[in-house]
């Protein structure tokens, strides 16, 4: 489904810098990944959300990162906070995720983290 996108509050040319910085590791990562799914039994949030798809490793680096260098940085407030709930609720960025092919998962979560927090999209916690 089509949706328009309201990227007012993003601030698109910090994004794709941000993208910049580190371009040829993650497209390279992002083209590696066989989607063989070895990561995920790794991860002991995918295991116990009962093997749910969307905890997968390769399944948030590739929603997250993966959205943002598909779509250049050119991604709206609805798009940012569909990839905090990945790379936050869905990842404590504990670094035991494994790929045997040498993706740095962790990195790439890293990086999506960095730029959600970049356009203010990040948890607040201390919220009700």
């Amino acid at each position: 489904m089509f949706r328009k996108k309201n990227t007012a509050g993003v601030n698109s040319d910090e994004i794709r810098a941000i993208l910049d910085e580190k371009k040829a590791k993650m497209k390279l990562s992002l083209k590696a990944c066989a989607h063989c799914s070895l990561c995920a039994e790794s991860c002991f949030l995918f295991m116990g959300h009962n093997k749910d798809p969307k905890y997968m490793p390769s399944y948030k680096f590739l929603n997250s990162v993966g959205v943002l260098y598909k779509k250049k940085g050119n991604v709206d407030k609805q798009d940012l906070g569909e990839m905090r709930d990945l790379v936050w609720e869905r990842c404590v960025l504990c670094t035991r995720c494994y790929c045997p092919i040498g993706i740095d998962i962790p990195d790439m979560l890293a990086l999506a983290r960095r730029i959600c927090r970049s356009q203010g999209v990040y948890p607040q916690y201390d919220r009700e």
